[in-house]
């Protein structure tokens, strides 16, 4: 296993808790279809220490038989089958990364577009629920697109002007994204930011509340983008027929839709939320036949 070397100028993080780095090399790049095979977490306390846990995982689908790497992916990432036949399952995992990850805020490189969603997918599908709504997410690729547009490589040289060796790996990707958001709150300490208002701030702080703001994919509802917001904040299709139409009407005028989506091939965690707003739905229409009834 290959590490960053860490620079010792960069700023270190201003940490009310812990946060875990994190990155995750798999069988393919579909959240709903894909398998973890290697995850790296790394883990920084407030006061600075750090530890290191990487875990090879054996992919396997919901009847527990072993899932094919595919050659295209070993060829980026260099895990082959052989390499994980004798490693733990995820399910097999699960409980000790929940315990290690604790309430601490996630951070990683494309993580609230690809990681954040692929590793909640892998907990749900073995029944544990991964809550996110008390863990703040740092997404690094995002300060760099928005303020450089760049690769990890190219963030990596840019910002800490040397070369990523053993790029595609999750422990080597997992340090390198840690090292980058150092040397950016280095190097965006004051800068000014235009967002497409016109408005004019200095996002890149030393906090991890505002650096999650300033990464997040505010306008997803769900974690892979299938569920937005409107104007008014209610939840609306973003894919499909009913594009543009909130969730709840459209689960009013056409049930069967909920069913589709729940039989179809959608992430679990995208499952999930549509099963909230069916509730939630539900519940509206008790409480009105309750107050109408005066029960």
């Amino acid at each position: 296993m290959i590490l960053v070397q860490l620079e010792k100028n960069t700023m270190n993080l201003n940490l009310t808790k812990p946060i875990v780095f994190f990155d995750l090399e798999t069988t393919g790049v579909i959240v709903g279809h894909d398998h973890i095979v290697e995850i790296c977490l790394h883990k920084v306390m407030p006061d600075g220490s750090t530890d290191t846990r990487v875990e090879r995982v054996r992919p396997v689908d919901q009847n527990g038989k072993t899932v094919h790497i595919p050659e295209f992916t070993t060829a980026i990432h260099g895990i082959s089958d052989d390499d994980v036949k004798d490693k733990p399952t995820f399910k097999e995992l699960a409980s000790s990364l929940k315990e290690y990850i604790g309430d601490a805020d996630l951070a990683g490189y494309n993580s609230n577009k690809f990681d954040v969603p692929l590793l909640v997918e892998e907990f749900l599908r073995v029944g544990v629920d991964f809550d996110l709504r008390c863990r703040r997410l740092v997404d690094v690729q995002n300060i760099f697109h928005q303020m450089e547009q760049r690769t990890l490589v190219a963030a990596y040289k840019f910002y800490c002007g040397k070369d990523l060796e053993n790029a595609h790996s999750a422990a080597a990707d997992t340090i390198a994204t840690y090292e980058v958001l150092k040397a950016q709150l280095d190097r965006y300490q004051g800068v000014d930011y235009k967002d497409r208002s016109g408005r004019i701030t200095q996002p890149v702080v030393n906090n991890m509340e505002a650096l999650s703001r300033f990464t997040a994919n505010s306008q997803w509802a769900d974690l892979v983008g299938h569920i937005g917001y409107d104007a008014k904040h209610r939840e609306v299709f973003n894919f499909g027929k009913h594009k543009g139409e909130t969730v709840e009407d459209v689960f009013e005028k056409e049930p069967s839709y909920y069913d589709w989506m729940m039989k179809s091939d959608f992430p679990l965690s995208t499952k999930k939320l549509i099963t909230e707003i069916w509730d939630r739905k539900k519940q509206r229409k008790l409480d009105q036949l309750k107050a109408h009834f005066g029960n």
